[in-house]
């Protein structure tokens, strides 16, 4: 399942800003399509862009949140990340959002204005949390970076590979720089606290909460079925994929004469 969706996820986010219809000559990734006027009518996708921010715009109801606080290297972790999380928020992003907080069971203590961080799995782990929690603050392609990165075989060794499929203008020099400098070190930090701050606290991961609240009942459910979860606790208008209505189809045939 991770390699398919891997192989279209090109295609899917091609299809969220007009599929086949963009332009050649489209000097910009796809999440930069609908960035402004100009960009859209370069790449050709002028019209699906305007549904779909006009869509967006017409939602009344939140979404609903969903939010991860996970390891790196943690095993149960990348599992219910790579086979629950993305998938269902590939079918259901339009009602759902993603918050994503690498640290998990990690300890920190203070090392003048630093931090020094333990974590659970070694440090590499750090390293995992550190490199994801820089893409999150550097690109709104972090999550599909973080997929590929969770599905491989060796979470570090495909992180700059994994960046460079899905941003490939983010410069990976950059990446490592703020992992390494005093920007990772804050992040870090701050995924510290969030993690910190949970209640009731967190005593095993992956530790999921729903709208910000996390229960038992809610954790089986998001790992039994995420998709199920997201579609009844949406209070609007149900999309498709949850078995709402249909959008209308404008069909046309060429009859055999």
């Amino acid at each position: 399942m991770k390699s398919a969706l891997l192989l279209v996820l090109t295609v899917w986010f091609g299809s969220e800003y007009g599929g086949n219809a963009v332009s050649s000559s489209c000097p910009h990734p796809p999440s930069k399509w609908c960035s402004s006027l100009d960009t859209a009518i370069q790449c050709g996708v002028l019209k699906q862009c305007l549904l779909s921010n006009y869509t967006r715009s017409h939602q009344t109801e939140d979404q609903v949140q969903v939010a991860l606080y996970y390891e790196s290297l943690c095993p149960g972790c990348r599992l219910f990340l790579t086979e629950m999380l993305f998938p269902t928020w590939i079918l259901l992003n339009e009602i759902m959002s993603v918050s994503l907080v690498p640290y998990g069971n990690a300890k920190e203590k203070p090392d003048g204005q630093k931090y020094i961080f333990e974590c659970q799995h070694g440090e590499q782990e750090c390293l995992g949390n550190t490199i994801e929690a820089c893409l999150m603050n550097m690109t709104n392609m972090a999550f599909p970076i973080i997929f590929c990165m969770e599905s491989s075989a060796d979470v570090i060794k495909s992180a700059q590979s994994c960046a460079g499929l899905y941003s490939p203008q983010l410069s990976w020099d950059k990446v490592m720089g703020c992992v390494k400098g005093d920007l990772g070190n804050q992040l870090m930090h701050q995924n510290a606290l969030k993690t910190e701050a949970l209640n009731p606290p967190h005593n095993y991961v992956p530790w999921i909460t729903i709208n910000g609240v996390h229960t038992e009942e809610l954790q089986d459910k998001a790992t039994t079925s995420l998709f199920a979860l997201v579609c009844s606790m949406y209070k609007g208008t149900k999309p498709a994929a949850c078995g709402g209505t249909q959008k209308k189809l404008y069909k046309s045939y060429c009859h055999n004469e």
